[in-house]
């Protein structure tokens, strides 16, 4: 029997088709038409009776669907579909699957942006969301009600690195009959498979780890083809393909996100440790770590833990605003996932928009710093944390 090959694999070679001119990669197509030689053709493809390129806005080009395939085999996914940003592949999955009077249940913190497509944008249109934290778990079964389309999860979550076990989740929705979408850009392919666990459908943000250089945006969505199928109509009648250009760039980038990602939980692991015994640091979140509360979760369900760690200072906001202005090394940028080290505070970037009482109930602090940890090397970075923290 073949060996099935492995992720580092599948990872430069996925999805990977034989060009005719002999390219070891599927090239650029910029074409936002492609031609037929009979009408049979034309609309054989337009009814979806079998493959082929057709129109660029539609995903049928040569360069997404590589690049979309190569995810997919990433993923272990049957499916994948390319977006322009993350917040577009999360606004149309739910779009597709939601309608009005129907309800989503959020659990646990999600990306601001996503906060505000639930609390915003979607109300207007007759679908609410319940909210619900991690500590408020055991309240889950009696708030999926018959209306409850979604139960819609971010694991591990941004900033406070909380960690869901996905297998239990999908149990607990499947029952209520909802659908289980889980966020997995913190974790990503390489350190977690939530359809593997039981998830109907997994997103990711492609801006950050799996794009790993801070220089493409965009978004993928990954299940069956069932699942997926009205999830394209929304994305094609929406305008919201990846551009071929990003997707080239995102597939490239794609080789090296089974190096990268190994070499940053290493990385964020030792970083963690020599945080959590620094007397300038209050706590540290990092679910690697034992003191982390969901660290038996997380052993169990992933491979790595990681190259976010999160923690806070003595001294309140102002002091953990000027350890980040001290900072020579990592940056000051709200993103995360590249290969160079990022520092920010939540307040001032991907919670900004939540009033200081929301912030409070969910744990994210003032004096909260949050590292995406790069690929430099560890005690570089740890020097340069401990001058800032010095200060």
């Amino acid at each position: 029997m073949a060996r099935a090959p492995s992720l580092s694999t599948r990872c430069v070679h996925g999805g990977h088709e034989p060009d005719p001119n002999g390219a070891l990669h599927t090239p650029l197509y910029t074409d936002t038409t492609f031609a037929f030689s009979d009408t049979a053709s034309l609309t054989a493809v337009m009814d979806g009776q079998r493959p082929g390129n057709l129109y660029t806005r539609f995903g049928h080009n040569p360069t997404i669907r590589a690049t979309e395939t190569q995810l997919a085999h990433i993923e272990g996914a049957p499916t994948a579909l390319v977006f322009g940003s993350g917040m577009a592949a999360i606004s149309a999955t739910l779009l597709a699957h939601c309608a009005a009077g129907d309800r989503i249940l959020c659990l646990g913190d999600v990306y601001g942006g996503t906060f505000e497509l639930l609390t915003k944008v979607m109300p207007p249109m007759g679908i609410e969301t319940d909210f619900l934290l991690g500590d408020e778990l055991a309240q889950l079964p009696e708030t999926l009600t018959k209306r409850t389309r979604v139960l819609y999860v971010e694991t591990p979550t941004n900033p406070t690195l909380e960690v869901f076990d996905i297998q239990k989740l999908a149990t607990i929705a499947h029952a209520a009959g909802a659908l289980l979408f889980v966020d997995g850009t913190f974790a990503t392919p390489v350190n977690q498979n939530p359809l593997a666990l039981g998830a109907d459908i997994v997103l990711h943000s492609t801006t950050k780890y799996l794009g790993g250089h801070s220089d493409v945006t965009g978004g993928v969505v990954l299940a069956t083809d069932a699942l997926l199928a009205p999830v394209w109509a929304v994305r094609k009648n929406l305008g919201q393909v990846m551009a071929p250009e990003v997707a080239f760039s995102l597939a490239r980038s794609l080789r090296t996100l089974a190096l990268r990602v190994e070499a940053q939980n290493i990385r964020a692991l030792e970083l963690a440790r020599r945080l959590e015994s620094h007397p300038a640091v209050a706590r540290v979140y990092y679910p690697g770590l034992s003191s982390h509360p969901n660290h038996d979760v997380a052993v169990r369900q992933m491979r790595g833990f990681g190259g976010i760690v999160t923690f806070t200072v003595h001294g309140g906001g102002d002091k953990a605003a000027q350890i980040i202005e001290a900072l020579k090394l990592v940056t000051m940028a709200p993103s995360l996932g590249g290969v160079e080290s990022l520092a920010t505070q939540p307040i001032t970037t991907t919670h900004r928009g939540l009033t200081p009482e929301e912030r409070a109930r969910r744990g994210i602090a003032d004096a909260m710093i949050r590292l995406s940890v790069g690929i430099e090397d560890v005690e570089d970075l740890w020097a340069d944390l401990e001058q800032a923290l010095a200060q």
